[in-house]
């Protein structure tokens, strides 16, 4: 099944308000940002990393970047590093490469979110595609994504 599909019906079997919005082409989130006219701190990114033998999903603001160390630390983890685009296009196979949701529970996957991500009374993020957002509120995502809240972002030099 298409994933925004999925999501939309995950979302509405749930009873969350949310906006589906397309926009044009955009790969990275600071340029989703840009089309939707939105602060980046305000996107979220899904990054997958690979720890102690486990992949996690760690989301967190457009206008940051993974402090694995932080991460690391944490999670109490032995060992933490960026999973390449080889070894985590295949959990998502419903989405476009770099354009998965932050819900890793949909795949299995546990997910932490920094804890910046969790001050903003809502959250957008991509839907499956390079073209699709969903815009919800945190509470709704925190509520079904179930994430572990963490402080592991560094905030890019602009």
């Amino acid at each position: 099944m298409y994933l925004l599909t999925r999501i939309k019906d995950y979302l509405d079997k749930e009873n969350v308000s949310y906006q589906h919005v397309v926009h044009r082409t955009a790969y990275t989130a600071q340029e989703v940002a840009a089309e939707e006219h939105i602060p980046g701190k305000l996107m979220a990114k899904a990054v997958v990393v690979k720890t102690d033998g486990r992949y996690v999903m760690a989301v967190l603001p457009a206008t940051a970047k993974v402090d694995l160390a932080a991460l690391q630390a944490s999670l109490g983890a032995q060992e933490v590093r960026l999973a390449t685009e080889f070894e985590f296009t295949g959990l998502f196979p419903d989405c476009e490469v770099g354009a998965m949701p932050p819900f890793g529970n949909l795949y299995g996957l546990p997910v932490c979110v920094d804890e910046s991500l969790s001050r903003d009374p809502e959250i957008v993020f991509n839907a499956g595609t390079h073209q699709d957002t969903i815009r919800m509120k945190y509470e709704d995502f925190a509520r079904l994504a179930r994430p572990q809240i963490l402080g592991f972002s560094l905030s890019r030099v602009a």
